[in-house]
């Protein structure tokens, strides 16, 4: 756990640059891999209780994106508890529309394009990578320039629920393959649960062939 060194004084103290500076890194770490730039910004108070070492939290439920809560806590023999304003902002790449799509229609290379901006600020469901988008039907329509969310594509199906699919597994200069039936219905990419010839569960990943390939 990060300890911020905070100084035992009596008296109710500033969050020093360094302290502050500590806290935004922690909370830029909580946000690791994330599909952008992140950059952190703690609204300091003018003065917290003294304390010898400060352990910053997130308050559960939350994760380090967009406007977030950090908490700061002073364990000891007078523990208290403090909560703190915070930016954190990703700026990174994200799909939109590059023309009116109707709805209905499969969307090919030229359907889309691609802007950066704080991710934060946008639905949690937009499309950061093309691959998401490949090979998908748009389910409504949707205008151009518009980001492009999951709820608003759907990306047909490679292997039907109940289909007999090929299931391989493969290593450094091998593949092997059985048959296995699917479970449920998924798209190229998804994963899902086949149950093999002799009775076996085995989670794997669709592919657009209709083979499921084993992680």
């Amino acid at each position: 756990m990060l300890l911020l060194p905070f100084g035992a004084a009596g008296a109710a103290a500033p969050l020093a640059g360094e302290q502050r500076l500590a806290l935004e890194r922690w909370l830029a770490a909580q946000a690791a891999g994330a599909p952008g730039q992140v950059t952190v910004r703690v609204d300091a108070p003018a003065a917290l209780p003294p304390c010898p070492a400060l352990q910053p939290f997130l308050p559960a439920g939350t994760r380090a994106w967009g406007r977030v809560t950090v908490g700061v806590r002073c364990p000891g023999e007078r523990p208290w508890t403090r909560f703190l304003a915070a930016r954190v902002t990703v700026e990174g790449a994200y799909l939109v529309a590059a023309r009116p799509l109707p709805a209905g229609q499969a969307l090919v290379a030229e359907d889309l394009a691609q802007r950066s901006g704080d991710l934060t600020a946008l639905p949690a469901s937009v499309l950061t990578d093309a691959g998401q988008a490949a090979g998908a039907v748009a389910v409504t329509a949707i205008a151009a320039g518009a980001p492009l969310r999951a709820e608003l594509v759907r990306r047909p199906p490679a292997v039907q629920q109940g289909q007999l699919v090929r299931l391989q597994a493969g290593g450094a200069g091998f593949l092997v393959s059985t048959q296995a039936r699917a479970l449920v219905t998924a798209p190229a990419g998804a994963t899902l649960q086949v149950k093999t010839l002799d009775g076996r569960l085995l989670s794997g990943i669709a592919g657009a062939d209709g083979t499921v390939t084993l992680p």
